[in-house]
């Protein structure tokens, strides 16, 4: 028996390859599927399932296409309702792979089709569990993203999840190794650990949701407890999940077309594309093609196009650095945005050798930043997370975090200069590229963010550890 963890940072998800006796099972296969047929073709193996945890909200699945390719079966759990041909297995149902066995346990409340599946080895003993987002390392699924479909409240959903907890994970044996849908850094849960295999054992010491003395009403209280708006291109991908999308092979085709600079305007008129800059923070700044938005593909890329483009449909337009055009593409794929018609061929100097316009970010070092304000009081912005800036930030700055930018346009300074700043830099060029895009010029960049701010000695308000906070 063999068991890999595929894990994609970007993402903080977990795709998982079992194989057995020359039959393979993959569960919840990112959007480009090859990898996964690659690897079964060089082990002499055959992809016999393709097992849904539940209806992804914050990534596309691959499963359609891996199906297409391969003719193995997609199997999701009870109350499952997909759009395509798939079995929709029953609670405690078995499934034979090789001289393995995958139990399926329906574990509703992140939502109610949620499933969790365990493998049993050749001997019948029960191995690993892959939880999908019911259970994670260190938290549970949040239950608050099913609310419609379902027709329940929050609530309702957590004090399912409660049970599905109880009735059919906390039972099994302390040895059986978890295997979660996400890590740290997912917006499907709050409290992850770094880690991303563990034991059960050891959640059911760790893990808050697993308290053994904890009812039902203080489980409630305690997931449903600062969960933050989901991402607005979540339903947009439970919607792919279930009924089906485009080939990534014809996404990859029109995304990776080589457009001069006269034919990148030409298409970006006509199709009112959001020309997406996916370099450096640091090139960008330095130049760009106007009313561009940056989100830097060497950061969490995917889920900030998510939250800040939110449109799965809406036409893109990629400035890249060379080579990284396919990456590009395959990662907004990943989320949902199949709507990439080229990028501009040769980059931005191509784009200035065409004579075509070129702008520029206003940055400041984090010490020429405190000189700067030394001199007199500029309004100061900083668009980390509220949890972020209430351990601690810059003494009367205000805060307007990324996720909210496009909700809280209003609330920049619109009449004099300010500061945006992070914590590293790349979320405040995001930010300010946005904010360029609509029309505010009298933005000032803190290259470094927080991290070289800090080294400056300038006044900071008290550090308070944010686990201490709520």
């Amino acid at each position: 028996m063999k068991i890999d963890q595929i894990y994609t940072g970007c993402l903080a998800q977990g795709a998982y390859y079992i194989e057995s006796e020359g039959e393979v099972a993959i569960i919840d296969p990112l959007r480009e599927v090859q990898p996964y047929i690659d690897t079964a073709e060089k082990n002499g193996a055959k992809i016999k399932y393709i097992l849904e945890t539940h209806f992804h909200a914050d990534f596309v699945s691959g499963h359609v296409t891996l199906a297409e390719k391969t003719g193995a079966t997609i199997v999701y759990g009870p109350n499952a309702n997909p759009k395509f041909e798939a079995h929709v297995a029953k609670d405690e149902e078995v499934l034979t792979l090789g001289k393995v066995k995958i139990k399926v346990l329906h574990t509703p409340g992140h939502t109610m089709e949620s499933t969790t599946y365990l493998l049993q080895d050749e001997n019948g003993k029960d191995t690993a569990i892959f939880s999908g987002d019911t259970l994670f390392l260190g938290d549970v699924g949040r239950p608050d993203l099913a609310q419609k479909a379902a027709t329940m409240t929050q609530e309702e959903l957590a004090e399912i999840l409660f049970d599905s907890l109880r009735t059919k994970i906390m039972p099994l044996a302390n040895d059986v190794i978890v295997y979660p849908g996400h890590g740290a850094g997912s917006a499907c849960g709050k409290n992850m650990m770094k880690e991303t295999v563990d034991t059960l054992g050891n959640q059911k010491k760790m893990n808050y949701a697993l308290r053994a003395d904890m009812t039902k009403a203080e489980f409630v209280k305690e997931v449903t407890d600062g969960l933050l708006p989901p991402p607005a291109y979540f339903p947009l991908n439970v919607q792919m999940n279930k009924e089906g999308y485009a080939s990534i092979d014809d996404v990859l085709a029109q995304g990776t077309k080589a457009l001069s600079p006269a034919e990148f305007v030409t298409v970006a008129e006509a199709t009112g594309a959001v020309v997406l800059d996916v370099r450096h923070e640091h090139k960008f700044a330095e130049a760009h093609i106007p009313s561009s938005i940056f989100i830097g593909l060497d950061g969490q890329f995917a889920p900030w196009v998510g939250a800040v483009i939110a449109d799965v449909k809406q036409p893109l337009l990629l400035v890249c650095e060379e080579g990284r055009e396919e990456e590009s593409v395959t990662r907004l794929a990943r989320v949902g945005f199949d709507n990439v018609l080229g990028f501009l061929k040769g980059g931005i100097a191509a784009w200035k050798q065409d004579g075509q316009e070129v702008d520029h970010l206003k940055s400041l070092s984090a010490a020429e930043f405190k000189a700067s304000l030394d001199k007199g009081h500029q309004p100061v912005v900083d668009v980390r997370k509220f949890s972020e800036y209430q351990a601690e930030h810059v003494v009367d700055a205000l805060n307007i975090p990324l996720d909210d930018i496009n909700s809280s346009m209003s609330e920049f300074p619109a009449d004099k200069d300010f500061y945006v700043h992070c914590a590293g830099g790349y979320r405040s060029v995001i930010a300010s590229s946005i904010l360029k895009a609509r029309g505010y010029h009298n933005l000032i960049n803190v290259a470094g963010g927080m991290s070289e701010i800090r080294k400056t000695g300038m006044e900071l308000t008290d550090y308070v550890c944010p686990s201490t906070l709520k």
